[in-house]
């Protein structure tokens, strides 16, 4: 379980001069220290998943990363989502993400579950993050939420044998299967 750290709210520019190697997200004045390495069917889904994504906006102007990056909501709260989608290259900075993108993705792991489906899925929704997917590996959905009016609303739950529509890019979809292998 990874717990929050109490301690005086600090800025990204005293994060980054931190000298521990550890990685830590700074969400509502809390200071968590990121958890143990993902599991290998984690990383796998991770490693899928975001193949769609990058076959998809090969030549168009999105991009995306995959975790360790940071994402820079403001000057003292960032986070690092497993998968990051940004359609504005202005939010592109050498050493971050700055601003909301426009999709992120969580993959869940036992450690991190309640902190992505509370936390996290409280503080996009605030910062305004279009599309929030929630992963779940081991029992091989996905949740996708879409802002609307400024709030969340469950876009759908789908499984194995589904497309799962990726709002924002209209007409493309990604099949479960694809990112569900099996064992």
């Amino acid at each position: 379980m990874v717990f929050p750290q109490e301690r005086k709210p600090f800025t990204y520019a005293e994060y980054v001069q931190l000298s521990d190697g550890d990685r830590y997200e700074m969400i509502d004045g809390k200071l968590y220290n990121m958890a143990p390495a993902p599991t290998p069917k984690h990383q796998q889904v991770v490693t899928l998943l975001s193949a769609e994504f990058v076959t998809h906006l090969r030549g168009k102007t999105g991009r995306i990363f995959v975790s360790p990056i940071d994402v820079c909501f403001s000057n003292d709260e960032w986070v690092q989502p497993d998968i990051v989608i940004v359609c504005d290259s202005n939010k592109i900075s050498d050493e971050r993400i700055i601003g909301p993108p426009d999709i992120i993705v969580e993959v869940l792991s036992p450690s991190t579950a309640k902190k992505d489906r509370l936390i996290k899925y409280r503080r996009y929704e605030q910062a305004g993050v279009h599309e929030y997917w929630i992963v779940d590996p081991v029992h091989e959905y996905v949740e996708v939420h879409v802002l609307k009016d400024g709030a969340y609303q469950l876009y759908g739950t789908y499984f194995k044998g589904d497309a799962i529509p990726v709002q924002l890019f209209g007409h493309f979809s990604i099949h479960a299967d694809n990112i569900f292998l099996p064992q």
